[in-house]
């Protein structure tokens, strides 16, 4: 199962990402990948200045392996671009 850890620390916090986690359980449920994405909260991954970020986990997809990666990070995530990043950096990973 593919992980999606949005970080709650406190600068993600200031920048919105209660907002970026209801905009991912919409697009999860739009995507009707629910059942296959598991979305959770973190506490503070690191990047502060980069945030709201959203750390993913658990992709079998080959692409993923060959850069030596168990995970991604996708920064600067905002409710009204988590959307057009989910489609472009997380879906397609998905192997679907």
């Amino acid at each position: 199962m593919t992980t999606l850890k949005v970080c709650v620390g406190s600068s993600c916090h200031l920048k919105g990402s209660y907002d970026v986690i209801e905009a991912f359980k919409e697009i999860l449920k739009k995507y009707d990948v629910e059942d296959i994405v598991d979305l959770q909260a973190s506490f503070c991954l690191g990047f502060c200045a980069k945030g709201v970020t959203v750390k993913t986990e658990g992709f079998d997809e080959p692409t993923v392996q060959k850069l030596g990666e168990d995970c991604l990070f996708i920064h600067n995530v905002n409710k009204d671009n988590a959307e057009e990043l989910f489609a472009k950096e997380v879906y397609p990973l998905l192997g679907l």
